[in-house]
Order: C-alpha cells, then sequence, then structure tokens
C-alpha cells in the first residue's frame, strides 16, 4: 500500500532510534532554555536603566519636592544603592519570583501580571486561532493551486498586508469604522475593553463588540505569516517522490495532499504556531496601546513612560520566558512529528 511505503520512513526512524537519544536531546533544549532565560534577566536588568529620566520625579508629578524627600523615595525603592548591589538583590529575587513592587502602583509587579493577563489573552488568543486557521487554510490551498488567480491573488494580499505597521491599521480601522468616514457611521468603539454598567450576557456582548477592531487588525496583520510559511513548506513538499507515487496508485487529489503532503509539511508551520503563541502570552503593545485594552501591552507601555523599573523589568522577563518557553516546546514536539529530528 502507499500509506505503508510513505511512512516506512519513519517507522525505520523509529525503530534505529536509541531510546537515550530523545531524553538527552530534551535536556540540551533545556539546558539551553535556561541559559536564554539568565541571558533575559541580565539583559533587561541593565537595558531598562539606559531609558532617560527619574522615576522619583515623575512620580512627585512635578510637584516642590525637597531634595530630603527625593532621597527618602530612592531610599524606599532601593535607588541609592550601588548599581552591583541593585543587580544582586534584583537577580535573587527574581529567581524565588518576586518581581519586586512597581513604582506607580505600589503594588507587587506579579499582582499587576496576573491582574492584566486575562484581558490579554482574551485579545491575542481570539486573534490568534482566527489567524492561525485562516493562515494555514489559505496557504494549503494557495500552495496546492501554485500559480493560478486564487493564489496569486491570496499570496499577493498577504504579503501586502503583512508589510502593514499594525498601529497604522489600527489607527485606520479606528478612523473608517470607529469614528466614521463620510457616509460610513461609526459602528464600533474606539477603544476600551467595555462601557461600563452591563451584566450577564449584555456585558459578553458588550466585550466582544469592544474586540472587533483590534482583533481584525491583529489577523489582517498576521495571518500572512502564516499563510507564506505554509505555502512554502508544502510547496517544497509538492516535487517529492512519494506524492508521485501516490497519485500513480490512484489516490484521489485531495487524499494525496490531506493524508501524505500536509502532514510531512507541518515542521515549519508547528515552530511558527508555537512562536506566535507565545506572544500571544507577552501581548502585541502596539495594538492594545491604540486601542486602550487594558492588557499586558497597554501596562508596559504606561510602565516605560514613567519608568518604573520593576514593572518593566518583570514584564519584559514575563514577556521573554513565554516566547522561550514556547520555542522550547515546538523543538521537543519536533521529535514527535518527525522522528528524524533530533536523532
Amino acid at each position: 500500500m502507499v500509506s505503508d511505503a510513505v511512512s516506512a520512513p519513519v517507522a525505520r526512524a523509529r525503530r534505529t532510534g536509541s531510546g537515550s537519544t530523545y531524553p538527552r536531546y530534551v535536556a540540551g533544549k533545556a539546558g539551553g532554555a535556561v541559559v536564554s532565560l539568565l541571558a533575559v534577566l541580565v539583559t533587561g536588568f541593565f537595558l531598562f536603566r539606559l531609558i532617560p529620566g527619574d522615576p522619583v520625579k515623575t512620580m512627585t508629578g512635578g510637584r516642590p519636592v525637597s531634595a530630603a524627600q527625593l532621597a527618602e523615595y530612592r531610599r524606599q525603592f532601593g535607588l541609592d544603592l550601588p548599581l552591583w548591589e541593585q543587580f544582586t538583590d534584583y537577580c535573587r529575587k527574581a529567581l524565588t519570583g518576586d518581581l519586586g513592587m512597581s513604582y506607580q502602583f505600589r503594588t507587587p509587579v506579579i499582582d499587576k501580571i496576573t491582574e492584566a493577563l486575562p484581558n490579554t489573552l482574551l485579545l491575542t488568543g481570539t486573534a490568534f486561532v482566527l489567524y492561525t486557521a485562516l493562515g494555514m487554510v489559505l496557504g494549503i490551498r494557495s500552495a496546492w493551486r501554485q500559480g493560478r488567480l486564487g493564489d496569486r491573488l491570496n499570496t499577493g494580499l498577504a504579503l501586502t498586508l503583512y508589510s502593514v505597521p499594525s498601529f497604522w491599521l489600527g489607527l485606520l480601522l479606528i478612523i473608517v469604522f470607529g469614528v466614521g468616514l463620510g457616509p460610513v457611521p461609526g459602528l464600533f468603539p474606539t477603544g476600551g475593553m467595555e462601557s461600563g454598567g452591563e451584566e450577564g450576557l449584555a456585558y459578553v456582548l458588550d466585550v466582544a463588540h469592544h474586540l472587533v477592531l483590534p482583533v481584525l487588525t491583529l489577523v489582517a496583520v498576521e495571518y500572512g505569516q502564516t499563510l507564506l510559511v505554509t505555502r512554502s513548506a508544502l510547496l517544497d513538499e509538492m516535487g517529492s517522490d512519494y506524492l508521485t507515487t501516490a497519485r500513480a496508485k490512484g489516490l484521489r487529489d485531495d487524499l494525496v495532499r490531506r493524508r501524505h503532503a500536509v502532514p510531512n509539511a507541518l515542521l515549519p508551520t508547528v515552530t511558527l504556531v508555537f512562536v506566535n503563541l507565545g506572544r500571544t502570552v507577552a501581548g502585541v503593545i502596539l495594538v492594545e496601546t491604540v486601542f486602550s485594552w487594558p492588557g499586558l501591552g497597554g501596562l508596559f507601555y504606561q510602565a516605560l513612560s514613567v519608568p518604573d523599573l520593576p514593572l518593566v523589568q518583570g514584564l519584559f522577563l514575563f514577556f521573554a520566558s513565554a516566547v522561550i518557553v514556547m520555542n522550547t516546546l515546538a523543538d521537543l514536539v519536533y521529535p514527535l512529528l518527525d522522528p528524524r529530528v533530533g536523532r
């Protein structure tokens, strides 16, 4: 049977792979992730101290404050300590899960992250599901119909939207569909997550109404990347001998595509999906800022404007950790999809 012939290389790879290979592979990837996290920890501390501005003076709001009061504020926040002492204290606390106290909110950084995370996941998670599904479906169809009108239209639109800055597209959508332009009335809210005063089903519908424009912005900008990666990976597979053999055996074209071509072209797409999943946890700073969405991205922008060093450092560490963890998970999934990886 064709399916047996196609699966034979994978079966041989499973039989010939040493039982200790995968554990060593996992240990290597996990070690690389730990090193990356330590590098992020060090980079985050020193990078944000290059931001101009005095957080203590910013928090006083321009009010006249004596030198003694400023010194007391700096002592409270540990800013009077030598830089190396600040760094060692930061690393010691971060490694135990203590990200410090926010300067402007006077609450633990981890509490602010926990508070804003669900809002970010609602926005970016919804967009992630939509643009991943749309990109994969259109990418598969474009590759299988390479060179036809639909393929040219799909790839052209994907490349155009992928090159558009997300904040610019968001502002354009606000002008056209939020504020209204000419005969087109404003149909959607221009910002925020809710109108307030709603409960039950009315609240759910209100939040969904506020979601439309930011989700549309993310889907329009991001789906093209998934489409192009999926299309490219599938085109690389389409010239393979096993597909020619499958067709020669009389298998239907859609069956060849679904059972053999698409599964073998999944690795690049899996990488992209996991990277995008990490970015989903990290939030989308520009889009959340443009639409005044109360998530991690908007919180990061607020923290940068002070600068609120503990909050900025905590968010940076959280964002980078999400991406590193998802990249590592993608590496660990590869051998399950193709046992030849990591041998």
